[in-house]
């Protein structure tokens, strides 16, 4: 194993990172089309689907808001 260290980056150029924040995104996509599907066919919106969506959300909004330097 060597000792290299990683050059200094941003975690915007890591491929995983735009991969996360795209699942991320039709997630959230996908759970409000889930209660607007729901709300227009009078249909109640399960608690988990609240949950998903939310916590999609809120961890897209963690990753894209930026960090304190």
């Amino acid at each position: 194993m060597t000792d290299k260290a990683l050059p200094p980056h941003e975690p915007e150029d890591i491929p995983v990172y735009h991969t996360v924040v795209k699942i991320l995104g039709v997630v959230s996509i996908m759970a409000v089309a889930g209660f607007i599907t729901l709300a227009v066919l009078g249909k109640a919106i399960p608690e988990s689907l609240v949950a998903v969506g939310s916590a999609a959300i809120g961890a897209l909004a963690g990753l894209l808001a930026p960090s304190p330097k």
